[in-house]
């Protein structure tokens, strides 16, 4: 045995001599073998990182060359315009890029406060006999297909919709200023609101699980020494458990982002697929992904070119998004560093 009673090459390269000191040679062969399995391993390991990079150049590089003719086309102004039409060859991010971002801000203003509530209730608060049925049933969630969501949202989501919340939201807000126009109708149904209310609960399953994860990963010790000084379960929770988790929380939530941003199937059924920016959250209007899932199929040229320019600006809205919570997580950490 080696020093703190920890295995010697001996010992790993003879696992059955015990007793028995190998000659020179066999050992020279052992350490021989041993020392090409760790050229190995770290051969392997080396090509699967860089063959990821390999990967992700290679898409950044296909995207960039199919967009070629749309930037050389439009330029700037590709960026400003909402236009969208394939006939005279007019086209406009404008009104995807609004209605990305708008969708991923619901979804997550709805799904991340109420995911971090059920995290904290299954590990602080949930009985034990409770616990099961409720991860499995989150677990069941994030496994449910987007198609199906989609299909769902249309046929039963947006119906109920219609005929209940958006009424209720334009008769309450319908006489104040800004909230108006915000909720402004007719209630179609199908639309911004409802395209960010099935994004918030298929991302609610990823904020949720990582948030349990990381919430019982807390040493017990910590949370025992807040009861003992008398903390609620509450002051337990924001004042040990969450500065604890924080960066792992808050991976959770950027990829529950990830996710909203770039959601193709369940978003194209149930947003409208209008190229139009509307002031009302009610109103049909379209992402990025779904502009592309719809009209990739019968696309050719400059309008094929404009939809891989798409493609191009939500790699680079979800690339700026990554690294601004990596930059959050550096501050975080060198905040609590200090």
């Amino acid at each position: 045995m080696g020093p703190a009673g920890r295995p010697s090459v001996v010992d790993v390269a003879f696992p059955s001599g015990a007793g028995v000191i190998p000659d020179a040679s066999s050992r020279a062969k052992a350490i021989q073998r041993l020392r090409l399995g760790d050229i190995a391993f770290r051969f392997l390991t080396k090509t699967a990182a860089i063959g990821v990079l390999i990967i992700l150049g290679g898409v950044l590089f296909s995207l960039i060359e199919g967009s070629l003719p749309a930037l050389q086309a439009f330029g700037i102004d590709f960026l400003l315009e909402q236009r969208w039409n394939p006939v005279t060859e007019k086209f406009g991010a404008l009104a995807p890029i609004y209605g990305t971002l708008v969708t991923s801000l619901i979804a997550m203003a709805i799904a991340v406060p109420i995911g971090l509530l059920i995290a904290m209730f299954l590990t602080e608060l949930c009985p034990m006999w409770l616990r099961r049925p409720i991860g499995i049933a989150i677990e069941l969630l994030a496994g449910i297909p987007s198609i199906i969501y989609g299909i769902w949202g249309l046929f039963v989501f947006a119906p109920f919709l219609q005929d209940t919340l958006q009424p209720f939201l334009i008769a309450t807000f319908g006489n104040i200023p800004v909230l108006s126009s915000l909720f402004a109708g007719p209630p179609y149904g199908i639309g911004v609101l409802t395209a960010g209310l099935i994004l918030a609960i298929m991302v609610l399953p990823f904020i949720t699980s990582i948030s349990r994860d990381v919430f019982d990963a807390v040493p017990p010790v910590l949370k025992e020494a807040a009861y003992g000084v008398g903390c609620t379960t509450w002051e337990v929770v924001r004042n040990v458990v969450i500065p604890y988790t924080r960066v792992g929380v808050i991976g959770g939530i950027m990829l529950a982002l990830g996710r909203a941003l770039g959601e193709t199937m369940a978003v194209t059924f149930i947003i409208g697929n209008s190229f139009r920016i509307s002031s009302s959250i009610f109103a049909p209007g379209t992402t990025i992904s779904a502009a592309i899932a719809s009209e990739f199929a019968e696309s050719d040229g400059l309008h094929q070119s404009g939809l891989i320019l798409l493609g191009l600006l939500l790699f680079v809205l979800t690339f700026f998004v990554l690294a601004a919570a990596r930059l959050m997580l550096m501050r975080l950490e060198k905040k609590a560093g200090n």
